[in-house]
C-alpha cells in the first residue's frame, strides 16, 4: 500500500485532536493548521497560531497579539521575546509588514531563522527544509539525549546544540555561525526547557518537550501546565549561560552583513 507520509501525518494529527482531551482555555483548543495556514519554522510560534493564541491562519499578525499570546499561553514576559518579535517584522517586504507579521516570512535565513536548528534542516543552497518540522534532526539532537531519564535539563539541552551545530558544520559549506546565532541558538534552548519545564532550573519532562516540536501543540493531555515562574530576559539569560558550559559551543564566523529584510543586508 502506498501513500503519502505528509498525509498521513496529518491524519495522525487530526485523529490525535479529536482522541484526546487537547482543550485550554476557552477558545484555545489544539486545532492542525489547514492546508491553506501558514506556519514558520518557530514551534513556539506554531504553537500559539495551532491553539488560536495568534491567529491560525499564520498571516496577518500584530506585534501585540503575539506578546499578549506568549504571556497568556506560556507566561512569558514581554521582555522575553521582544527583540525577537521587533526582528520578525522585518521579514516582510510590503507595507502591511510595517505592523504585522506572517509567519511564513519568517522562513527568511539569517533573520531570525538560522544553521544548526534542533528541529529542522539547515536551508544550505536553497534546498533544505528549513521550515517543516524534521524528525531526523529533532532525533539526532534532542530526542537522544539524557537516556534513562525522563526529563531534559540543561546539559541535555548543550549537548544537543553541540551536535547540531558539528552536524551542520560537516553537511553544509554554506552554514552560518557568528556570535548572533549562537546567542538566538542559547535563548531557543533556554526557552523551551522554560516554558516546558521550570524556568530556574531548566528541567523539563521528555513527554511534554517531545510533544511542543513533534506535533506543535500544548501538552495539556500530558499533564503539562504553564510555568508558574515569569519567563523573562534576566531568566532566560540564566539558564541560558548553563546551557552554554554543556553545549562548548564557538561562532566560526565573524558577524557578517546583518539580514534586514527579503533581499536586503547591511
Amino acid at each position: 500500500m502506498h501513500f503519502k507520509f505528509s498525509t498521513f501525518v496529518f491524519a495522525s494529527a487530526v485523529f490525535t485532536a479529536q482522541a484526546f482531551p487537547l482543550t485550554g482555555r476557552a477558545g484555545h483548543d489544539f486545532i492542525p493548521p489547514t492546508s491553506s495556514d501558514i506556519r514558520s519554522p518557530c514551534p513556539a510560534l506554531n504553537t500559539l497560531a495551532n491553539h488560536g493564541y495568534i491567529p491560525r491562519s499564520g498571516v496577518d499578525i500584530t506585534f501585540r497579539q503575539i506578546m499578549d499570546g506568549a504571556k497568556e499561553a506560556y507566561n512569558a514576559d514581554w521582555s522575553s521575546i521582544l527583540t525577537a518579535v521587533k526582528l520578525g517584522l522585518l521579514s516582510g517586504d510590503d507595507l502591511n509588514s510595517a505592523d504585522k507579521i506572517n509567519l511564513g516570512a519568517l522562513r527568511l535565513h539569517n533573520l531570525i531563522e538560522h544553521d544548526a536548528s534542533l528541529s529542522r534542516q539547515d536551508l544550505g543552497d536553497g534546498k533544505g527544509d528549513n521550515v517543516r518540522f524534521s524528525e531526523e534532526r529533532f532525533s539526532a539532537t534532542i530526542a537522544n539525549k539524557n537516556p534513562g531519564v525522563d526529563f531534559y535539563n540543561v546539559s541535555s539541552a548543550g549537548e544537543a546544540m553541540r551536535d547540531a551545530l558539528a552536524h551542520s558544520i560537516a553537511t553544509n559549506p554554506l552554514v552560518v555561525n557568528t556570535p548572533k546565532e549562537l546567542v538566538v541558538r542559547h535563548g531557543e534552548s533556554a526557552f523551551y526547557l522554560s516554558v516546558l519545564g521550570d524556568p530556574i532550573t531548566g528541567v523539563a519532562p521528555k513527554k511534554f518537550v517531545n510533544v511542543f516540536f513533534r506535533e506543535e501543540r500544548l501538552p495539556i493531555a500530558e499533564g503539562w501546565k504553564k510555568p508558574s515562574t515569569l519567563i523573562t530576559t534576566t531568566t532566560l539569560r540564566a539558564l541560558g549561560a548553563k546551557i552554554g558550559r554543556f553545549s562548548e559551543s564557538k561562532p566560526s564566523q565573524k558577524c557578517g552583513p546583518f539580514v534586514s529584510g527579503p533581499g536586503v543586508s547591511a
